[in-house]
């Protein structure tokens, strides 16, 4: 079952973490300027097409918008993007490190 708690809550975690204000992110999403605040502030709810532009807004995927355990995405993201290009051995070394910060 879909929770609209949740999505406003992710919104609003999600521009925090990328530190632009509400009425920057309604500007570059082309609507008018108190538009994510109406959304963060539960008078408002994005359609389909806007919900997609808010993800690429935030170089997510639906996916990554919904996955609430992944606090930054963005960043997720880019490291993997990053990993991608390293060898075995390199990928081993970034995996002890991790296990060590656990």
């Amino acid at each position: 079952m879909f929770d609209e708690q949740l999505f406003y809550k992710r919104l609003i975690e999600l521009r925090a973490a990328k530190d632009v204000s509400a009425r920057d992110m309604s500007l570059s999403l082309g609507q008018s300027e108190n538009y994510i605040n109406a959304i963060e502030n539960k008078r408002a709810f994005p359609s389909m097409q806007v919900f997609f532009y808010i993800c690429d807004y935030f170089g997510i995927t639906p996916k990554e918008f919904f996955d609430f355990e992944n606090t930054n995405p963005t960043k997720l993201q880019e490291i993997t993007d990053k990993l991608k290009s390293l060898n075995n051995e390199q990928l081993n070394l970034i995996s002890n490190m991790i296990d060590n910060m656990k």
